[in-house]
């Protein structure tokens, strides 16, 4: 079955910058140290971690670049990709509640391989504190100001944030519907207690109900584990029942998530939870969901539909 990877990256920490992975001390991470991919990641390493699957396809999303350069990363992964076997798209970075967005959009939209931007919005870490309201988060008005910014460009607006601020996200796919929000690494679920999933189970029903939402099955690992099929065959499954095989697709995250199993052991997982799926649902959730949604064969500038 041919594949279309939703999510990965590529660096070169010997010509750019990226904070997190150029800096000391790490940062905190949810999958603990990650000295292990702080080297550079190419398309022949993509290529050597995919080795035997079909890909067809994929999306790079942005790596935490300089801030200070968006433009200049996707410029960089412009020319880069061109080493690709497939064909490759881009979620660029965008400041939202920076001065200069209309700006950096315009310049995004001259790349035909743009299809959309990502902004971590502001998050807590845990509902133990304010979680509303906060500057920078999606309750900003200056962050939603420049999330408006993207219908005319036709982007969409791909969104990590922890579970406890999918109702922030739900009131945004409401006020923009419009605008294709792609929900990242599954709502991040690393608490697997029963409380902890029947909060996130709770989480993602609210945010499924806009029709403007996708969700991304990827980002699954947890700090110290390795990715396991008993770990986590319930959660992609609940994923899959509440969006539903038309809004659901598969991501390897690579390299991040080789800090927890290989291309071969993710990918060969997915396939194992979902064998008993018909065939025509599997495509849906290996490939022509993302290829539609992420609009393969569309131009950047075209409104998903």
């Amino acid at each position: 079955m041919k594949l279309f990877d939703a999510h990965h990256h590529f660096w070169d920490l010997t010509r750019n910058y990226h904070p997190w992975l150029c800096d000391d001390p790490q940062i905190p991470f949810r999958y603990g140290n990650y000295q292990a991919i702080r080297e550079n990641y190419l398309p022949q390493d993509y290529d050597r971690d995919s080795c035997g699957f079909d890909i067809a396809g994929s999306v790079y999303v942005e790596a935490e670049w300089d801030p200070e350069d968006p433009v200049g990363e996707v410029r960089w992964v412009d020319e880069v990709s061109t080493r690709c076997a497939h064909p490759v798209l881009i979620v660029a970075q965008a400041q939202l509640d920076h001065a200069d967005i209309d700006e950096i959009l315009a310049q995004h939209a001259t790349f035909d391989r743009v299809r959309g931007v990502r902004h971590k919005p502001r998050a807590t870490s845990c509902d133990a504190r304010v979680k509303r309201g906060l500057a920078g988060s999606m309750d900003d008005p200056a962050w939603r100001a420049g999330f408006s910014r993207l219908e005319p460009h036709g982007f969409s607006f791909d969104l990590q944030v922890p579970f406890w601020h999918l109702d922030q996200a739900a009131e945004l796919a409401t006020d923009f519907p419009s605008t294709q929000i792609i929900l990242n690494h599954t709502g991040l679920p690393a608490d697997r207690s029963p409380d902890g999933l029947a909060a996130w189970h709770r989480a993602l029903e609210q945010l499924a109900s806009r029709p403007n939402v996708a969700i991304k099955i990827s980002g699954l690992g947890r700090a110290g584990l390795p990715w396991l099929v008993s770990d986590n065959r319930e959660v992609i499954l609940t994923a899959i029942e509440i969006f539903g095989v038309h809004r659901s697709m598969f991501a390897s995250n690579f390299p991040v998530d080789r800090l927890c199993g290989s291309f071969q052991t993710i990918y060969g997982g997915f396939r194992e939870i979902v064998s008993g799926f018909v065939q025509i649902d599997r495509e849906k959730l290996f490939y022509s969901n993302a290829a539609r949604i992420y609009r393969l064969h569309g131009a950047a500038k075209t409104q998903s539909t």
